[in-house]
């Protein structure tokens, strides 16, 4: 890990320089430029809670405010893998001509889905303000907390980040395979509903809940909505908590297969 670090230090220059690049790869020649990264997941949520009443008829008690969190927080981790995917195979030049340590490659692409992220907050604060204002709530002191937990979250798209740049390198179909997993991984994480739906559903059936639990983007989702929505709570239990062990674990893994699968990047591209 310490040789890691100082090699990450020493290249500082570079991840810094394609971290910018992928900034400005992303909204050159786009007219409204960093508004469509808050435009998409803004109007996803608008899509998401169209439906959801459509389909629910009324029934179902939907909050905007768990909506857009659980949007934003989702469109982190997806840019974070989609960039991933391509982060090795689209820089072949650069691999195969320049040594430098190839987990900056993931890396960057992951930075720069951070900082979008971070300036996303603003805008989902100013969102969650006026919300919670029309019901007589307010943002509680825990929303300072926020980008210190996105940093956990931003571990744990890293980890997948590795995973699927090595992935593609050797399976080509890695990125259809992706896109596969990341639609299922949709539907089975509270993006577009609360926790307490799923723990009603599973009344009957206990497992299913603790099961559902495990799932790290339930436990990091519900954890932004309890940080900053007035009466959310964390579901402390044995299986959140292995939720929130689960990214740790994942990072060694990944960490791990990068390293060896790197040897083989230059003559697999």
């Amino acid at each position: 890990m310490i040789p890691l670090v100082k090699d990450l230090t020493q290249h500082g220059d570079l991840i810094w320089n394609l971290v910018a690049r992928d900034l400005k790869v992303r909204y050159r020649g786009s007219i409204l430029g960093f508004l469509w990264t808050i435009l998409n997941p803004l109007f996803m949520a608008v899509i998401y809670i169209f439906f959801l009443r459509l389909l629910a008829g009324g029934g179902m008690i939907i909050r905007y405010e768990d909506i857009i969190i659980g949007v934003f927080a989702w469109q982190f981790t997806v840019q974070c893998v989609t960039a991933g995917l391509n982060c090795v195979t689209g820089n072949t030049a650069l691999v195969k001509k320049v040594y430098f340590p190839r987990i900056i490659l993931p890396l960057s692409v992951c930075l720069s889905a951070f900082v979008n992220f971070l300036l996303m907050l603003l805008v989902q604060w100013a969102l969650l303000a006026v919300l919670l204002a029309m019901h007589g709530a307010f943002l509680g002191a825990a929303t300072f907390g926020v980008p210190l937990m996105s940093l956990y979250h931003l571990l744990f798209n890293f980890s997948l980040a590795l995973l699927v740049a090595a992935a593609n390198v050797y399976f080509r179909d890695a990125q259809h395979i992706v896109n596969l997993l990341l639609s299922a991984w949709f539907f089975m994480s509270p993006v577009m509903y609360p926790l307490a739906l799923v723990e009603s559903i599973a009344r009957a059936h206990p497992w299913i809940g603790q099961l559902y639990l495990l799932n790290p983007m339930t436990v990091i989702i519900t954890g932004y909505r309890a940080a900053q929505v007035p009466g959310t709570d964390f579901p402390w239990t044995y299986s959140s908590l292995v939720g929130l062990l689960i990214p740790l674990a994942l990072a060694v893994l990944a960490y791990n297969v990068f390293q060896r699968a790197q040897r083989y990047f230059a003559d697999n591209l």
